[in-house]
C-alpha cells in the first residue's frame, strides 16, 4: 500500500486534523491506540489479516500489517471494500492480501466476498415513517434507507439531488448515476447499491452487505411495508451503482 508525504501527528491531531492521514499506522484497530509507526504514499505492504474497529469515512475494516500495526482499510487500495485476506484471530484460510495506501479503498467494479458493515437495523427512522428525511425523501422506504447507508457506510453527502441530477424514485437510480459519471454494472460487491426496476412502479433499491459466488445478501427498507429485512438472492436480480469506486 502506499501513503501520503512522511508525517507525524498526535493521535488528538489525527482525530481533529481534516487532512489526509493514511501516513499512520497504530497499536490497534481504533484511534484510542497510540501510533507506532509512520508510512509514506507509495509504500507497499503485506497484510496479514483484517478486522473490524473504529468507522473511519464511513468504513470500519482496519488492515494489519506485517509490521504488527494497523491503518484504516478506507486509506489502502486493496481493490475492494471488503476482506481480501483472513479475519484477524481466525484459523481459517483466506490468501494474504496486499496494496497501497493512498486514497479511498473500493472495488466498485469487482465481485468480492465480505462486508460492507453489520448487518443491524440502526436506519434513524425506524418507527417514524412518511417523514421527509434529511436526504430528501420520506422515510422507511428503501431509497431513505439505502440514503442512509451510503452516508453512514461510505462517507458520502448522498441526497435526492446528488450531483445535481433527480435520482428520485428507485427505478431513476441507474439513469441518475450514469448521468453523473458513477458506475452501473451487474457485477455486486460489499457496498454497492442493488437497483432494479421491477417490482413495483417505483422500483426498488437494497444495501450489498456481502458477495458469494453467484449470490448477494442485502438489507432493505420496505420489501414488506415500512420494514427493515435482509435476503440472499441471486447476483442477477440487480444492476449495481458503485458510488464509491
Amino acid at each position: 500500500m502506499k501513503f501520503s508525504s512522511f508525517v507525524t501527528l498526535s493521535i488528538s491531531a489525527l482525530l481533529s486534523s481534516s487532512q489526509l492521514v493514511s501516513g499512520y499506522a497504530i497499536k490497534g484497530p481504533g484511534t484510542s491506540h497510540s501510533v507506532v509507526r509512520t508510512y509514506n504514499l507509495g509504500d507497499d505492504v503485506t497484510l496479514s489479516c483484517q478486522i473490524s474497529g473504529d468507522v473511519i469515512k464511513g468504513d470500519s475494516l482496519w488492515d494489519k500489517t506485517q509490521h504488527g500495526c494497523y491503518v484504516a482499510d478506507w486509506y489502502v487500495k486493496t481493490g475492494t471494500s471488503g476482506y481480501v485476506t483472513s479475519k484477524c484471530g481466525s484459523t481459517g484460510g483466506g490468501n494474504t492480501g496486499g496494496g497501497n495506501t493512498g486514497g479511498g479503498n473500493t472495488g466498485g467494479g469487482g465481485s468480492n466476498s465480505g462486508s460492507a458493515g453489520p448487518m443491524v437495523d440502526d436506519y434513524p427512522y425506524k418507527g417514524r415513517c412518511d417523514l421527509v428525511d434529511k436526504w430528501r425523501y420520506y422515510s422507511c422506504q428503501c431509497v431513505s434507507f439505502v440514503a442512509w447507508r451510503i452516508n453512514s457506510r461510505l462517507g458520502i453527502n448522498f441526497h435526492n439531488r446528488y450531483k445535481g441530477k433527480a435520482w428520485g424514485n428507485a427505478n431513476q437510480w441507474d439513469d441518475a448515476a450514469r448521468a453523473s459519471g458513477v458506475t452501473v454494472n451487474s457485477t455486486p460487491a460489499p457496498g454497492a447499491v442493488g437497483q432494479t426496476d421491477r417490482g413495483s412502479r417505483n422500483g426498488h433499491v437494497v444495501w450489498v452487505a456481502k458477495v458469494s459466488g453467484d449470490m448477494v445478501t442485502i438489507e432493505e427498507y420496505n420489501y414488506k411495508r415500512h420494514t427493515y429485512g435482509t435476503r440472499t438472492v441471486p447476483k442477477s436480480s440487480f444492476n449495481y451503482i458503485h458510488l464509491k469506486y
